[in-house]
Formats: C-alpha cells, sequence, structure tokens
C-alpha cells in the first residue's frame, strides 16, 4: 500500500468513524470525536494541512446536521456560541498529541504504550481544559460563572470523554499492532 493509499484510507475511516458516532453523544454508541483527531494526529501528521480542516469541516456538518435535523436554527442553539470556534484549538490539541506520539514511535512495543497513555491522557485534558472551558466562560448558558462550578463542570464532563476516547484509541492501538505483526517479516520478533 502507498502512503497516499494508507492516508486515504485512514482519512475514510477516521470520517465514518465521526459522522458514525458523532450524532449520538454517549448513547447508543460513545461519540469518538475525540479519538478521531488523536488517531488523525498519529496517522496523518504529514497530511496535517488537508486532513485535519476536512476533519474539523465534518464535524461542523455533523453537529450542523444534527441541529437542523431537530428542526433548530444551527447558530441560535446553545453549544453553537462564540466559544464554538474553540473547538479547533481543542481539536487540534488531540491532534497534537497523535502528531507527538507518531515521532516517539518506533514500532509496536511495550514503550510505545508507556508513552501512548500520557500523550493521550495530556492532549485530553488540554481539550476538555479548552473546549469546556471557553463554553463555560465564553457562552451564554452558564448564568454565574465561578472558578468552583468551572471546576466541578470540567472534571464531570473529563471522565465520559476521556473514556470515550480512550476506548476508540485502545482499539486502533490493537488494530496497529495486529496489521504490524502481520507485515513483519516471518521469523522476525518484536521487541518488547
Amino acid at each position: 500500500m502507498t502512503p497516499r493509499s494508507h492516508d486515504t484510507l485512514v482519512l475514510s475511516l477516521l470520517a465514518v468513524l465521526m459522522a458514525a458516532t458523532r450524532i449520538n453523544h454517549f448513547a447508543p454508541i460513545p461519540d469518538a470525536s475525540w479519538a478521531v483527531f488523536f488517531i488523525g494526529g498519529f496517522h496523518l501528521a504529514a497530511r496535517t494541512r488537508l486532513a485535519f480542516p476536512l476533519l474539523m469541516l465534518l464535524a461542523v456538518a455533523v453537529d450542523w446536521l444534527v441541529i437542523t435535523h431537530q428542526g433548530l436554527s444551527f447558530w441560535q442553539h446553545y453549544c453553537v456560541s462564540p466559544a464554538y470556534w474553540c473547538l479547533i484549538p481543542a481539536y487540534f490539541a488531540l491532534w497534537a498529541g497523535g502528531m507527538w506520539l507518531r515521532r516517539q514511535y518506533h514500532g509496536a512495543q511495550w514503550s510505545a504504550l508507556a508513552r501512548l497513555v500520557p500523550a493521550l491522557l495530556l492532549s485530553a485534558a488540554l481539550c476538555q481544559l479548552i473546549a469546556q472551558g471557553s463554553f463555560y466562560w465564553i457562552s451564554a448558558s452558564v448564568a454565574e460563572p465561578t472558578v468552583a462550578g468551572w471546576f466541578k463542570n470540567y472534571t464531570d464532563w473529563l471522565g465520559p470523554y476521556l473514556r470515550s476516547a480512550a476506548l476508540y484509541v485502545a482499539a486502533a492501538a490493537a488494530i496497529q499492532v495486529a496489521a504490524e505483526r502481520l507485515t513483519s517479516a516471518p521469523g522476525q520478533t518484536q521487541a518488547g
């Protein structure tokens, strides 16, 4: 498989995954958006200028479809405030975490897992800080914002979003390991 066809396949799979799961956050299938951007950063780092904006546009398009399908105006929905645009740097934090992991990656080894976990945790925490923090402080949805209220909101929502992302990233990591093992030369052992 050529690098271009690999990237096209990965981008297509990530787009389908996000489109299929972003429709209903947490039910019936958890939203994979955070994982999509992290995995995209890992696999599509060389095509960031194209892949990241395309996935951002898809995220906005899905949100627009869901909101307008409910008979609501996109620009008047409570989720779409001036803070909505902060999803760009929030999702890029996840993308950057994936890019960092790619630069540190030397094959499916235990050391890769030791880097994956903190990379996902830190980039997800930063994503949540930007996305939730901007929504809490900038949107009109919170009548009387306080630091204590913001912190409670941050910690209440970080867990569910991180859990969803971790499940999808773990599945992608398992696929990565399996693909590497299947394509490695017979008799070649993987260092751990």
